[in-house]
């Protein structure tokens, strides 16, 4: 296949820096990404060992999502940071996510209140209570909840990736879009070394949720998002015709993979190798009119889906353990649960994080 932009005849810089296209493709992927994590989640609780999980690998759908948010930043704020200045860029970022975060919050205390499998809520103070879900308004790691197994937020297990994402925005708006590629490219392979031994330390890359692994998640989002943004700055737009659905089944091939012998080199490979060829082939496709449909709504409930769902996911775990279900009543809960939380998530798109941007946008614009 050519290296080539999507439309001919400019060239592929040309293409990128002047028409500032929208990928919708990359939208479907995220959105496949996002309905793949709930799956896992589900099934986590029920198989430990995760080797037997069909989905044992849906996790890698995070460091997915960093390097998609290293290559939509970089071609969105790239050539336009420095005018518009980093305060700008970082009310920006803080409007088009901060509202799910603080919705997630919100969900996520209304469970651990109201769960009708658990009585957790009386084993903390009220104050507790509260300075937990203040934590996790303003995004401050505090692993505290034992029984919610140390996750940095404990109202919205999630939001450590959002914590990472922060992050990442912020070392951008500073520094990173200043570098030379070849600077960032050097900066990658540093990260790709440290995300190797992260995950040769712990077995696996899925660290970066809890106090314990808290620093395999800088790991994880230095290389995916420096690895989207080298996507973008070095054009590796990969003309294809593979469409939403084949990109799909590619998404679907390393998320769903079985585990090996040396499951923690074939993660890394996936996060370091895969993942950006993803995006070079995602940006480089063309969406059939018949799929536009499913891939907008797919990249819509996206983010909605990802921020909101955990709000189920410590009532599911009680009620597993206290009932004990059959495998046949845990399909049909994961199935139905998995439809109820999508339309879920489309209605918190339609009712709440579109107007509420809109809303803030229009403010400070």
């Amino acid at each position: 296949m050519e290296t080539a932009t999507v439309e001919a005849p400019k060239t592929g810089t040309d293409q990128l820096k002047t028409t500032k296209q929208h990928f919708e493709i990359l939208d479907g992927l995220r959105g496949i990404a996002a309905i793949v994590v709930v799956i896992f989640h589900f099934l986590e609780i029920v198989y430990t060992d995760y080797s037997k999980n069909f989905a044992g690998h849906g996790f890698l759908a995070v460091d997915f999502f960093f390097c998609l948010s290293g290559f939509v930043i970089a071609y969105a704020y790239d050539d336009r940071i420095e005018k518009m200045g980093t305060g700008k860029f970082f009310r920006a970022r803080l409007i088009r996510l901060h509202p799910l975060v603080v919705l997630g919050s919100v969900l996520g205390l209304l469970s651990f209140l109201f769960d009708p499998f658990a009585a957790a809520a009386p084993a903390y103070s009220a104050g507790k209570i509260a300075l937990i879900f203040l934590m996790s308004i303003l995004v401050i790691p505090f692993p505290v909840m034992e029984d919610r197994f140390f996750n940095l937020f404990g109202m919205n297990a999630p939001a450590w990736s959002l914590f990472w994402e922060y992050v990442a925005n912020i070392v951008y708006g500073i520094i990173l879009w200043r570098l030379d590629k070849r600077i960032l490219l050097g900066l990658a392979v540093v990260a790709a070394a440290c995300l190797a031994y992260a995950g040769h330390s712990a077995g696996n890359v899925m660290g970066g949720w809890g106090k314990d692994t808290f620093w395999h998640g800088a790991a994880r989002i230095s290389f995916s998002f420096l690895a989207g943004m080298l996507v973008y700055r070095y054009h590796f737009i990969i003309k294809n015709k593979l469409g939403f659905t084949g990109l799909t089944v590619l998404l679907l091939a390393a998320l769903l993979m079985p585990w090996f012998k040396l499951n923690w080199l074939a993660e890394v490979l996936v996060v370091v190798f895969y993942f950006p060829l993803l995006i070079a082939l995602g940006a480089g496709s063309r969406l059939s009119p018949r799929m536009e449909g499913i891939c907008n709504f797919s990249g819509k409930i996206s983010y909605p889906l990802y921020m909101t769902h955990y709000a189920v996911m410590f009532a599911f775990l009680h009620y597993y353990q206290q009932n004990k279900p059959d495998m046949a009543t845990i399909s049909w809960i994961v199935i139905c649960g998995l439809i109820v939380l999508m339309a879920f998530a489309y209605l918190v798109m339609v009712f709440y994080d579109t107007p509420v941007r809109k809303y803030f946008s229009d403010k400070w614009k």
